[in-house]
C-alpha cells in the first residue's frame, strides 16, 4: 500500500502540474492568498472556472472566472508594484475551450492558427477581442492592474481577457487608478507583504450583443502583513457608472458584497485579517 500510495501522490502531483484550469485554488496556486485560502464560496456563479494564471512556465495570480458572464469574478495576488513598460498584447485562455489546449495564455492568433481552434469555440469559451472593439464609455478594465508587478512578464500576464471586465471610462481613468496608483502605496507602507483581491459584481447590462456582462460595482480587498503581530486591511468599492471609489473596512465590504451577490456571507480572506 505504501508504493500504491506514493504513485497516488506522486500522479496528482504530476496532474497539478499540467492544468492552468484547475479543479481548486488551494492545491494549485494557494500562494496568492493570504493563509492560503481563497474566498468562501458566496462568491462563486453557477458555472466557475478557477483560473491559475499562467504565462510561459510560471503562474502569476489567480482568477475565478465566470463562464456565462465572460468575466472574472475576482483575481487575486501578491502587490509587488514597479515601473516599467505597459503591455499592449492581449491574450486569451486556452484551457477554458478544454484541457487538451496550451497551460498557458496565448495569444488569439496563435491560438487560431497554430493550434486550430475555430474562432467560434474560442467565442463560446470565453470574451475574445472583438467584444471590446467599438464601446461608449468603457474600456477593459483590469482586475489585477500590470502596475502592482515588478517584472515584465508578470506585467504581461495581467494582459489576460479572463484579468478584463467592460469598466466605465472615466472610473478607469479617474478615482480607481488613483486607487490603484496612490492610496495602495499610500496604505501599504510598513508591509511586508500584501495580498490583494479585486473583483467584479455582474449587473444588468451587457456588451458584445449580450455576450459579457457589465459589472454593476467594482471592488477590491487588501491584507497586508506588517510583521507577525500586525496585520492590517482596507477596502474600496465603486459603482461601474460614475467616478468614485468608497474606502471601507474589510468588514464593511463583506457585508455590501454579501448583499450584493446574494449567495451568503461573504469572506474574502482568512479570520486572522482585520474586519473592522
Amino acid at each position: 500500500t505504501m508504493a500504491w500510495l506514493l504513485l497516488h501522490v506522486l500522479a496528482s502531483c504530476l496532474w497539478l502540474g499540467h492544468s492552468e484550469v484547475v479543479k481548486s485554488f488551494e492545491t494549485s496556486c494557494p500562494q496568492f492568498f493570504f493563509q492560503e485560502i481563497p474566498p468562501n464560496k458566496a462568491l462563486e456563479p453557477q458555472n466557475p472556472a478557477w483560473i491559475c494564471q499562467r504565462y510561459k512556465n510560471q503562474y502569476y495570480f489567480a482568477t475565478l472566472y465566470d463562464r456565462k458572464m465572460r468575466i472574472p469574478v475576482y483575481s487575486a495576488y501578491i502587490y509587488q508594484p514597479g515601473s516599467g513598460k505597459r503591455p499592449n498584447t492581449w491574450l486569451v485562455e486556452p484551457q477554458l475551450i478544454g484541457p487538451s489546449y496550451p497551460k498557458t495564455m496565448e495569444k488569439e492568433w496563435t491560438l487560431l492558427n497554430r493550434y486550430n481552434v475555430s474562432l467560434e469555440k474560442l467565442r463560446q469559451s470565453q470574451a475574445i477581442l472583438n467584444d471590446y472593439k467599438n464601446l461608449t464609455g468603457l474600456n477593459r478594465g483590469h482586475l489585477n492592474p500590470n502596475g502592482h508587478h515588478d517584472d515584465y512578464s508578470s506585467r504581461i500576464a495581467t494582459f489576460s481577457l479572463t484579468n478584463i471586465v467592460p469598466q466605465d471610462e472615466k472610473l478607469n481613468g479617474g478615482a480607481w487608478n488613483n486607487y490603484e496608483q496612490q492610496t495602495m502605496i499610500r496604505r501599504t507602507q510598513g508591509c511586508k507583504t500584501t495580498y490583494a483581491i479585486v473583483g467584479a459584481v455582474p449587473g444588468n447590462n451587457y456588451i458584445a450583443k449580450g455576450r459579457v456582462n457589465k459589472p454593476s460595482h467594482l471592488w477590491s480587498a487588501a491584507c497586508c502583513v506588517v510583521d507577525n503581530n500586525y496585520i492590517k486591511a482596507w477596502a474600496v468599492i465603486a459603482e461601474n457608472d460614475k467616478n468614485q471609489v468608497q474606502l471601507l473596512t474589510l468588514g464593511e465590504l463583506e457585508d455590501t458584497l454579501t448583499d450584493l451577490y446574494g449567495r451568503g456571507q461573504v469572506s474574502l480572506f482568512d479570520s486572522d485579517c482585520p474586519r473592522e
